[in-house]
């Protein structure tokens, strides 16, 4: 299971991008299997892009950084 603190590590440098357009990330949970749970947040929370922001930018850096992250998914 990936680690809580390597994992918000993470976020924290993707958060100044999200926080341009108006928008935030934020942690929900971590499972045993290697999902993150995130919550976008702010004009990232209602945003038509916001799948495409999870998937191509959230995921990518994370499972780039953090080999144990085998998905994302916004709860």
């Amino acid at each position: 299971m990936p680690e809580k603190e390597k994992v918000e590590a993470v976020l924290d440098k993707i958060r100044p991008m999200l926080a341009a357009d108006g928008g935030n990330v934020e942690l929900v949970n971590i499972n045993d299997e290697g999902t993150v749970e995130v919550r976008l947040t702010g004009a990232c929370g209602g945003c038509p892009m916001s799948a495409m922001t999870l998937q191509m930018g959230i995921e990518q850096i994370l499972m780039r950084e953090i080999p144990e992250v085998k998905e994302v998914v916004a709860v």
